[in-house]
């Protein structure tokens, strides 16, 4: 049951992808008719957003039952008294589920509009209110191809609900400073989800699902040495602090300076003091020469890091909602190359018997299955290990993998399931087991390899 058109990519780009999932190994495991039909549907459930939102507990303040019925309780309210359940994850105890009603079909619309921009748009579609930035143009009506603030808007529209103005036009489009503040406070959203502006903004981090999982998997103990190699925003980094109950020392780096700061501001925000962020490109995060004992940030001497989290910057398209995927193919391409220079750097300042959890948000083959394999053929030191929780799809044909590999990867793909709606009453009359599983499924697309260093040289 589609509600969008599926995601639509540039001409080189859809070629590229229709190949991937198409590749021989998929095609003789499958059969042509199956792996063309497993596409189709990862197609449009990209377009579409995840049938839960999902929310970290930061346990290093509260507990998991506090924060539930908090939460309960401000959904009430966003929701005018319908009863949506907060569900607590069981493999993944620091993790409630939020089901996500839509798509509304029946939501009248009005003759006024209001245009936003894509980001902005699939925000609203994940719970978020409309803030000024994000709004391209609206109606005359409003008092008061698309140019900024233009009255019309003549290219493709998809309906995303019905919201109240919280500003005059001329407000919005006023040229006097910076652009920012809300400007559409969403009534009648066709997805939804609660909002978190300003929601128990200590106790709770809005996370996608598999997002969650790698920390643990990573699994950091108190007191050891962790590197979050590309660290931004901070999410992974400050779960990885909370599971390690604040005691050890993550490092955190990102080359580019505002992520960082948002690094910094959400370990305060939570209270995490173990984590140091640094502004720093990773790719020369190994130092060559002797360091100063003193000296805190990167470069890094070799085998100085228990355990390494490289969440690699990645064509990202595993992302939900998305209905048009503007990168080219040579940006898509570019990212391998990037993701072995930083796996490369970080092998090496993995002590022996230290864990590498090497993560994307992104579906394609090059930056996750053949990334394992060449990983595997350079480096002897490393091995492939069983994953904890393990609650996503193996890994994907077409990379040489031999199937006892790929069971040890992870890779979560919405296509796994069906695309479907849900309303008030088939939530009420579905079982919870039911629920957490499809929400399991239903999430973004996402890649996960766990690696041990031997001790031999």
């Amino acid at each position: 049951m589609s509600f969008f058109p599926k995601i639509a990519f540039q001409y080189e780009v859809e070629e590229y992808l229709t190949k991937v999932f198409r590749n021989n190994e998929l095609i003789t495991a499958l059969g042509t008719q199956e792996a063309e039909n497993k596409y189709q549907s990862l197609l449009n459930h990209l377009s579409h957003p995840p049938a839960f939102t999902s929310v970290r507990v930061n346990t290093h303040l509260a507990s998991v039952k506090h924060v539930k019925n908090l939460l309960f309780e401000e959904i009430q309210k966003q929701f005018k008294g319908l009863r949506v359940p907060v569900l607590e994850h069981p493999k993944l105890q620091d993790v409630l589920l939020i089901p996500v009603i839509g798509p509304r079909r029946d939501l009248k619309r009005h003759a006024s509009e209001v245009i936003v921009g894509a980001q902005c748009g699939y925000a609203v579609l994940r719970g978020a209110h409309v803030y000024v930035p994000g709004i391209v143009s609206t109606s005359r009506y409003i008092e008061g191809k698309c140019k900024r603030g233009a009255k019309e808007f003549d290219g493709v529209k998809v309906f995303l609900g019905n919201g109240i103005s919280e500003l005059s036009r001329s407000e919005i489009f006023s040229s006097s400073g910076p652009l920012k503040g809300l400007g559409i406070r969403m009534i009648e959203p066709v997805y939804l989800s609660p909002s978190f502006d300003s929601v128990l903004p200590s106790h709770l981090f809005l996370q996608n699902l598999p997002s969650v999982v790698v920390s643990h998997i990573l699994n950091p103990q108190p007191g050891e040495k962790i590197l979050d190699m590309c660290a931004a925003p901070g999410g992974k980094t400050t779960h990885l602090a909370t599971l390690m109950h604040d005691q050890g020392e993550v490092i955190a780096m990102d080359k580019i300076a505002n992520k960082v700061k948002k690094i910094k501001q959400n370990a305060e925000l939570l209270q995490l003091n173990c984590i140091k962020a640094f502004c720093y490109d990773g790719t020369k995060a190994l130092s060559v020469e002797k360091r100063d004992d003193k000296q805190e940030g990167p470069p890094f001497l070799p085998e100085s890091f228990d355990r390494i989290l490289l969440d690699a910057p990645c064509s990202g398209m595993g992302q939900r909602p998305n209905m048009a995927y503007s990168s080219t193919l040579k940006e898509v391409t570019s990212y391998q190359p990037l993701q072995r220079k930083l796996f490369t750097v970080a092998v090496k300042l993995l002590k022996p018997g230290g864990v590498l959890v090497y993560s994307t948000c992104t579906i394609t083959l090059s930056e996750n299955e053949e990334q394992v394999a060449w990983a595997l053929k350079t480096f002897p030191c490393l091995q492939l290990h069983p994953q904890e929780p393990h609650i996503g799809g193996e890994g994907m044909k077409g990379a040489g993998l031999p199937l006892d590999q790929l069971k040890l990867l992870q890779r979560f793909d919405p296509s796994a399931v069906t695309l479907q709606g849900m309303d008030i009453n088939s939530l009420q009359d579905s079982r919870e087991d039911d629920l957490i599983s499809l929400a399991n499924k239903d999430c973004i697309g996402f890649f996960i390899a766990k690696f041990i260093k031997s001790h031999s040289k």
